[in-house]
């Protein structure tokens, strides 16, 4: 193939013989050429007109984007643990409100009060009208756990007042139990009472240091409180005797049985059968002499016997 080139600068044409391998080596170096300039000119066009970031920019962004999701899962961990903690200190109140209802119940019946008055089985009734909080319904956690502190004074303050509450009442209702109270008999009428009388023998005055109730022969005989058996037999003047001390300063007497059901060192019940009506001793037919001894000196039982009928 023969290239012919015409120009001022060369005087006359010029010729050059050019071969097909040559032809097609230059025709291959154009073309590279081209797309280069293409290429580099395609990317200088994209840094000024296109999204205009760089390498550099688009690394900067990867980073970032990289950070914000180890942050998101650090802030995840961090609300899940938040959450197990909640979780646990709810568990531990739920058993505490358990307990609470429980020392509730035992409570409500050392009270007596009636059925219905206090039920920790069921809910506790609430009303009042809608009051929209102005702060909106939506609630922080620092907010949730603020309540639950709240809360969990509040139980460290209601289990306190209930302790000392049940502590109170044990006391109480254990000075019922001791303290002497209502009749010896549960049948009988009271036929002699504490004080000066005619003595029944000798027809002269006399000081009696009891009261006597008559009944029939074999009647129960009960205890008007808890306590410890420290006599049993005959006893001079009593006949057959049971004595019982309560405790506090208190004990009492239940003489002229026919039969003893208790012995020495027994511990009795309120209300419980310690004996039998009978005549032993010094008696003009079958009844109970019943006393009541403070700090070893009889006094008068009707008082006890009384406060014991009106409760």
């Amino acid at each position: 193939m023969n290239v012919v080139i015409f120009g001022k600068g060369f005087g006359k044409p010029r010729q050059w013989h050019v071969s097909g391998l040559s032809l097609s080596v230059l025709g291959l170096l154009a073309t590279t050429l081209v797309f280069g300039a293409a290429f580099t000119g395609g990317q200088w066009y994209a840094r000024i007109t296109g999204s205009g970031l760089s390498q550099d920019a688009v690394a900067a962004i990867v980073d970032k984007l990289d950070s914000e999701q180890q942050a998101i899962a650090t802030t995840r961990q961090e609300t899940e643990d938040t959450l197990d903690a909640l979780a646990i200190r709810l568990g531990k109140m739920s058993a505490r409100v358990i307990r609470l209802d429980a020392l509730g119940r035992r409570l409500t019946e050392m009270a007596d009060f009636d059925d219905g008055e206090f039920d920790f089985d069921s809910e506790p009734a609430l009303g009042g009208p809608e009051e929209p909080d102005q702060s909106g319904s939506t609630v922080a956690v620092p907010e949730v756990v603020a309540t639950l502190e709240n809360l969990n004074e509040q139980l460290d303050n209601r289990e306190a007042q209930l302790s000392a509450l049940e502590s109170m009442m044990m006391n109480q209702n254990l000075s019922d139990r001791v303290y002497p109270q209502g009749r010896p008999v549960k049948a009988g009428w009271m036929s002699s009472y504490f004080g000066r009388r005619t003595d029944p023998f000798t027809g002269k005055t006399a000081n009696h240091r009891g009261v006597d109730f008559a009944g029939k022969e074999g009647a129960d005989v009960i205890a008007v409180a808890d306590g410890v058996v420290t006599w049993v037999g005959p006893r001079s003047g009593y006949g057959q005797m049971v004595e019982i001390n309560h405790g506090n300063g208190y004990s009492t007497r239940y003489a002229h049985n026919s039969t003893n059901l208790v012995a020495v060192g027994d511990e009795v019940k309120k209300g419980q059968t310690v004996s039998l009506i009978g005549e032993t001793g010094r008696a003009t037919g079958p009844n109970l002499h019943f006393e009541v001894l403070y700090n070893g000196n009889r006094v008068d039982p009707v008082k006890f016997i009384r406060e014991g009928a009106s409760r």
